[in-house]
This record gives structure tokens, sequence and C-alpha cells, in this order.
């Protein structure tokens, strides 16, 4: 298979560097990067060589014009933009005839999802997104043990995931409901996903706490009673991982036993990549169910 080229945007954001190490590794080509801030120096390690825009016009012709000269024309254009961006961003790729693939969530609100399958068919062009969770061995071997269990059987589930942030988060577009959806859809929406995938067709939910730092509630499957609680809040941290120092604590019990998953991240977005780029890679449809559930958390 030929080298692909790349371009990307959003290159100082947090995911950035996971997707140029994942362009790297499956031994394609980031030619141009696009991000309003300039100290993305992290672009060094990986394609020093790259050509970088803070400015989305520029950027935009930029690519018309690889197009059309047809040298280093971009065949994908990685999205790690904020939340409320990855709709027009989509566009700008599959405008310039390029494949996107795009950081959950692929969009806000499910009836945008509708547009992106309509720009599908009439450009001829594939939508991906990042959907890890279901790459990770311990949740695929989850997968398996439901789906070769009792057809009937509703598990229960404890969902606890708590990633702590600092004042700036509150001050930046994660903290602005209307931008990332809120900390539901911000730091859920693979979960909501995963829960899905593993449990079946998503039947109903409460919310018991819906707040700019938190939020949880049950969620009903057709396989699965879930609890659930997201948190930004370092105050939520167990004492076990406050006294060790970590800031992350993540929590998935199923019928009151623990799942093992605090390992197996570091190369998932390699492997989304390899996915993508054998065409299997994970589409707008698949993205719908994790979507609506996260609107009707916010809407609730």
């Amino acid at each position: 298979m030929a080298n692909k080229h790349f371009a990307l945007i959003g290159a100082a954001g947090y995911i950035a560097p996971r997707h140029m190490r994942a362009i790297k590794d499956t031994g394609n080509r980031l030619v141009c990067a696009l991000d309003p801030y300039d100290g993305v120096g992290i672009i060094d390690s990986y394609f020093p060589e790259a050509d970088f825009f803070t400015e989305p016009e520029r950027f935009d012709r930029h690519l018309d014009k690889l197009r059309r000269q047809g040298r280093d024309k971009i065949d994908y254009v990685s999205i790690c933009s904020p939340n409320y961006l990855h709709d027009a961003h989509i566009r700008m790729a599959v405008r310039n005839d390029a494949h996107a693939i795009c950081e959950k969530p692929i969009v806000l609100n499910p009836w945008n999802l509708d547009a992106l399958c309509e720009l599908e068919r009439e450009s001829g062009r594939q939508i991906y997104t990042i959907l890890q969770l279901r790459l990770h061995p311990s949740i695929q071997a989850l997968k398996k043990q439901v789906a070769e269990g009792p057809g009937d059987k509703v598990y229960d589930v404890k969902l606890t995931y708590i990633t702590s942030r600092g004042r700036w988060y509150g001050f930046s577009w994660k903290g602005d409901i209307q931008k990332s959806g809120g900390v539901a859809t911000n730091i859920g929406i693979h979960f909501f996903d995963m829960l899905g995938w593993v449990f079946g067709e998503f039947r109903g939910m409460t919310v018991s706490q819906h707040s700019a730092g938190r939020a949880g509630g049950t969620l009903d499957y057709s396989q699965a009673r879930v609890e659930w609680l997201l948190s930004i809040d370092a105050a939520d941290l167990p004492e076990s991982a406050r006294l060790a120092g970590k800031r992350t604590y993540r929590c998935i019990t199923i019928q009151d036993r623990e799942l093992e998953f605090s390992d197996g991240f570091t190369d998932l977005h390699t492997r989304s990549y390899q996915e993508i780029l054998a065409g299997r890679g994970f589409r707008v449809e698949t993205a719908r169910s994790s979507v609506e559930v996260a609107q009707k958390i916010r809407k609730a």
C-alpha cells in the first residue's frame, strides 16, 4: 500500500500527538497541520517538515492547491479540534476530496449525523470516528462473554470515571456546554459507545446530577442496568488513588466484579488508524447511539 498523505486540524490539542504517532506508526506522512495556537513544537517529534497554518482560510486554500496540483494531495484529514467545530472541519476535509478521521464526539447532536451521511453519499468520501474502547482487549473479551452468555440476562454494571482537571478547564472551550457538550459528552462519549456495543440496545435513562464538573445517573440497555458517574473534580477521587498520587481513576464493575482495563490504552489510536486504512474503521452510523445518549443526558 502506497504511503498516504495526511493533514491535521487541531495540532496543539491534548489528543493530537496520538494522531501524529498513529500516522507515523502506520508508515504515512503528515503534510500540513492547522491550529490557531502556534505552540506546536510537538510536531518536530514526528513530522518536522510538515507545513503549518494558524488560519483556517489559508489552510483550506493550501489543501485546495495540493488537490489541484495532484502532488501531495491529501488523502485523509485528521480532526482533533474542539467538539463544536468537528462538523465544519469534516466538511472542509470532504470538500477537498479527502476522507475524514474525527475524534469523538464526531458531532454533538444526532441530526448532524444525518447530514454527514448525506455528505458521504454525495462525495464518495468516507467519514470515520475514533472509538478506541472497542479495540481494547479487555472490552473485546467482555463483549464476547456477554454475547456467548444468556441472551436475556441483565447485568448490574457500575461505571466510574474521574479525570481531574484544573481551573483552566472552566475557562476553555471544554467548560462551555455549547462548545463541548458538557462533561458527560466531553469525557463520557466513548464509554456510552462501549456500553451500547457490549450490552445492546439503549432502553432509557435517569440523570441524578449534571453540573459543569460532574454528571451521573443510570442507563438501561437490553442487557445491562448501569449506574454511572463522570467527574473532573479531584475531590471525587477515591482515597487509594489520591494516596498513589493519581489524578485519574476509571473503574467498571459487572456483577460486583471489577473489569481490569487500566492498561492497554497507549496504542489504541494506532490500532484505530490501522483499521481505518484497512477499510474497517468506525463510520458515522456507528456513533449514532452514543451521540443520542449524550444528547439526551444534556437535555434531561
